[in-house]
């Protein structure tokens, strides 16, 4: 199901319209804050209600919010439907959603195949879907973007499961064969963020894990939703760069 915040806007944007999946916390909603403080349409996209989005909306101009649940197939065509609808047009699409769990990765009977299929489902299929959906809008543009929320645990071995490992891995080669076939008027990207401070990652458990990045990363400090939402729209911006997915972790992959 489809839900706006603001169902009767049908202005046609004069300026660059940005979908932000995932976009009302933690990094999506950086991206959110950065895109809509440079002057951008923004769209923001999530699963929460109206009234859990308003807080993040009330920082934003032009920001409407559209929500969604991206485990729904056929929840991406019907987002982008209504983005067409309320603004005629489409130019950069941002994906911070997803789904994990944390579990040993020694705890193999833990895993079971509903693990699988959710965290598979939010962080392969769902962004797949949503390409689908998106590309025509996006080559309409004329210079689209499309810029997912990987993680270093695809790139390294690490994460918080074995699951959410292989489905940013997943998502990372994904990016790198749509990189060849979206050109020249779609240009795709990921980021791999390393420890963030984000709602994911709070609470005792993640304790020990801040202290270890604090003390051996070369930059001595956590992530923060700034640090990654300011690569992404470098990114957006990038023109000669595409397939690509770039690391930010403080330097925490440089450590043997």
């Amino acid at each position: 199901m489809i839900q706006s915040s603001r169902p009767r806007l049908r202005l046609m944007s004069q300026t660059p319209v940005s979908l932000v999946v995932g976009g009302t916390s933690g990094i999506g909603a950086g991206v959110s804050r950065l895109l809509s403080a440079r002057g951008n349409t923004v769209v923001v996209s999530g699963s929460r209600s109206e009234a859990d989005a308003a807080p993040l909306l009330a920082d934003l101009d032009r920001a409407i919010y559209l929500q969604a649940d991206m485990q729904e197939p056929e929840s991406p065509a019907k987002l982008i439907a209504a983005i067409q609808a309320a603004h005629g047009r489409l130019d950069d699409v941002i994906y911070s959603a997803g789904a994990t769990v944390k579990i040993p990765h020694a705890d193999l009977e833990a895993v079971t195949d509903d693990v699988w299929e959710r965290i598979l489902g939010m962080n392969v299929v769902a962004p797949w879907r949503l390409v689908k959906a998106a590309a025509p809008a996006l080559r309409a543009s004329g210079n689209g973007t499309l810029t997912f929320v990987g993680a270093l645990a695809g790139v390294d071995v690490g994460g918080s499961s074995i699951p959410y490992a292989v489905s940013k891995a997943a998502l990372h080669h994904m990016v790198k064969l749509l990189g060849g076939v979206l050109g020249p008027e779609v240009r795709i990207n990921a980021v791999a963020p390393g420890l963030i401070e984000t709602p994911w990652t709070s609470g005792d458990a993640w304790d020990a894990l801040y202290d270890h990045v604090r003390e051996v990363a070369p930059l001595k400090r956590v992530g923060r939703p700034e640090d990654v939402a300011e690569l992404i729209v470098a990114l957006m911006k990038a023109g000669y760069t595409t397939g690509q997915t770039v690391v930010a972790d403080g330097g925490l992959s440089l450590i043997p």
